[in-house]
């Protein structure tokens, strides 16, 4: 089934097509819509197949030999050579295919995309059941799939960042989806641009590549990469530009410092739409670029270690937010981008697989815990202010149990997915050659935090003392099965994923070594010699962290559990502290001062500009024009008109023709994109390259 391995993410795309056509009445022009049932049977029944064929895939590269687990398949050739001039002073041509390739790492990657990606679809059927615009979503969804599986089955680093650009697209539609609602479009919008500053230094990192080694292949660009001697006393060079570059993009998409204000604001857009983006997708697509890369990171210590002093001190930031929030999501969001910041912690210190272990287990109980709030909200007529609840249990018993497994996991409780794949970060920031005693500490505090704000929410939401509003306590309800159902699998994701990363003293680290040959490059020459510890040292040190994990949970268990009212007069007596963090350190408004203000300011400078100036200009030229033709005659004047007017109409022309496809509407710039694309493939498959 390897040869097939380029319908995976080809499978969303026509489900995106499908109820794109179908959706917006284009097939028989009739303007009627499909049936819910059609669209979301085409939606999830294209994710369930891409997920069938990535396990059969999967299989295939398994019975590969371990020591050449890759799999590569062109289907053509996308941009054809074109010659341009190295730095090296030599010529390469610039030969791009459309390509797709499998090894360990994208295997893992797709198999969580998919697994993950069509239970969120599931359950977004119940979910969005009665919105409007059904199709419009499930399109979107489809779309986003699409790109997500095309970055990382990529086989070069261009066609990467069409699916990177894709995911910063689709996000924008999904975070956006409320159109009636403003914030939703401010958040997109700010997702959007956010973005777009991370993806420019991605974009100069690709030139860069291109200009040094003369290809953008992942296997040429390695090859060529590993010629580079790493030792204790590499500083900077043009490795280190290229590593920090990628780098600056991944903080864009995996919202790191000082990129990461979009993503708590994406909370705007659905609850389903919150669990794809944040928990097996697009925000992991900077730590699995980050990985995909390890070869160039591993041969610049200085930049491995900005990337691992980033992802600490987020997590440490985003961890100290999240203490003190009351919007159930906007936790979750802060978590993410704490969680996040742990994998770049490991990505930094050189433990890869440790980073997308944690990547991989994060990707189900954090798409539990979405989903679980979302189940609450549904159940709270779209209520999100833990303060105002308390006491579901009884109503949601299904949705509080599953979310008590995705909270013990994502805490470090010993025997679950989150414990194994945090621990595991912990020991290599200790341990490791690049690692550093204080990355441990700070790591073993976030972990203290975020055992407590965990708790905090799940006290809050399903125990105590109930604050239901009376009039929406009778309707409180447990959600429908097709809600319950992927919670529950995602639950047994989260109790048993970590086993297939056992540390040391436990056994085998079998997800470790299945990683080994697609990170193979990136250790064949270690910048220094392993740092070797005992066994007795490993289990020492995870004692000392799940015992900060306990501390911080008995103290969310006396403060809104035992002794509620010593939370409310720590909150008063700390009241400037508690609204430092709940204001999120004022960081939103700091970058509204300095930079959306003064971006406001210069284009209202530039519009008194050309209305004060260039019109005055105009307007006096005009004068002097009439005062030409008075002294000279009125013959040439009516040359000059005829001349002017022709010009007026010749621009509201092709003006008119141009208002026609710029209308504004993002859902048709996404059809004529999708269009264009599959006329160019359809263009080169039919001349047979």
């Amino acid at each position: 089934m390897l040869n097939y391995l380029w319908l995976i993410p080809l499978l969303p795309l026509f489900g995106f097509l499908i109820n794109g056509i179908f959706g917006i009445g284009m097939l028989w022009g009739t303007g009627k819509r499909p049936p819910k049932p059609f669209v979301y049977l085409i939606a999830c029944g294209s994710v369930l197949l891409a997920f069938l064929l990535s396990v059969s895939c999967f299989v295939g590269l398994l019975r590969l030999p371990a020591d050449h687990r890759l799999f590569e398949v062109n289907l053509f050739t996308w941009i054809p050579g074109l010659t341009l001039k190295t730095a090296l002073g030599g010529l390469a041509a610039l030969e791009v295919n459309w390509g797709v390739q499998l090894d360990p790492l994208s295997a893992v990657m797709i198999l969580v995309v998919t697994v993950v990606g069509f239970l969120i679809h599931v359950y977004a059927i119940g979910y969005m059941y009665e919105e409007q615009g059904f199709y419009r979503f499930f399109a979107y969804m489809n779309l986003f799939m699409f790109m997500m599986l095309t970055l990382v089955l990529a086989n070069n680093y261009l066609l990467m960042f069409v699916g990177w650009e894709g995911v910063g697209l689709c996000s924008y539609l999904l975070i956006g989806y409320y159109t009636d609602r403003k914030s939703a479009g401010d958040a997109a919008k700010k997702a959007f641009v956010v973005n777009r500053i991370g993806d420019f230094g991605f974009m100069i990192g690709m030139m860069t590549i291109f200009t040094w080694f003369g290809t953008l292949d992942f296997t040429e660009v390695f090859e060529r990469v590993s010629e580079f001697s790493p030792s204790p006393e590499v500083t900077w060079g043009v490795l280190s530009w290229i590593a920090l570059l990628l780098f600056i993009g991944a903080t864009g998409k995996s919202a790191q410092i000082p990129l990461y204000v979009w993503l708590p604001d994406a909370m705007e857009g659905p609850t389903p739409v919150s669990a794809l983006i944040h928990a097996a997708t697009m925000v992991t697509a900077g730590v699995y670029m980050v990985g995909r890369s390890s070869a160039i990171y591993s041969r610049t210590p200085d930049v491995m270690l900005i990337v691992a002093s980033i992802g600490i001190v987020t997590a440490l930031v985003a961890a100290t937010i999240a203490l003190f929030q009351r919007d159930i999501k906007k936790v979750l969001a802060y978590s993410t981008v704490s969680q996040l910041g742990y994998m770049f912690t490991a990505l930094g210190v050189g433990a890869v697989a440790a980073g997308v272990f944690h990547l991989a287990t994060h990707a189900f109980f954090k798409a539990l815990l979405f989903l679980g709030s979302g189940s609450v909200i549904h159940a709270m007529h779209h209520e999100q202010d833990m303060i105002k609840m308390g006491g579901l249990r009884k109503y949601l018993p299904i949705t509080c149990l599953t979310m008590w497994a995705g909270t013990l996991a994502i805490a470090g409780v010993p025997g679950l997915a989150g414990f194994f794949s945090k621990d595991e970060i912990l020991w290599r920031a200790f341990s490791n050659p690049q690692g550093r005693t204080l990355i441990w500490v700070m790591g073993v505090i976030v972990a203290g935090m975020t055992a407590f704000y965990m708790f905090r929410l799940m006290f809050l939401t399903f125990h105590g003392q109930e604050r239901v509003d009376p009039h929406t306590a009778h309707h409180v309800h447990e959600s429908p099965r097709v809600m319950t159902v992927p919670l529950i699998v995602l639950a047994i994701g989260s109790v048993f994923a970590g086993y297939l990363g056992l540390p040391a003293w436990l056994g085998s680290n079998v997800f470790e070594h299945f990683l080994e040959p697609a990170l193979e490059t990136a250790y064949q020459a270690p910048v220094e010699a392993a740092v070797h510890h005992g066994h007795q040292t490993e289990i020492l040190f995870t004692v000392v962290s799940v015992a900060i994990a306990a501390i911080g949970i008995f103290l969310a268990y006396h403060f809104f559990i035992r002794r509620p009212d010593k939370s409310e007069l720590l909150k008063r007596r700390f009241s400037g502290v508690h609204r430092l963090l709940y204001n999120k350190y004022y960081v939103d408004e700091t970058y509204d001062l300095l930079f959306v203000n003064r971006t406001k300011d210069l284009g209202t400078f530039l519009w008194r500009f050309d209305e004060r100036v260039v019109d005055g200009i105009v307007n006096g030229s005009a004068i002097a024009t009439k005062i030409t033709a008075w002294i000279s005659g009125q013959a040439d004047i009516h040359i000059v008109d005829r001349l002017v007017n022709l010009v007026a109409e010749f621009t509201n022309f092709f003006s008119a023709v141009i208002r026609r496809l710029q209308t504004g509407l993002v859902q048709r710039y996404a059809l004529f994109f999708v269009i264009g694309l599959i006329l160019v493939i359809s263009y080169y498959v039919y001349i047979g390259v």
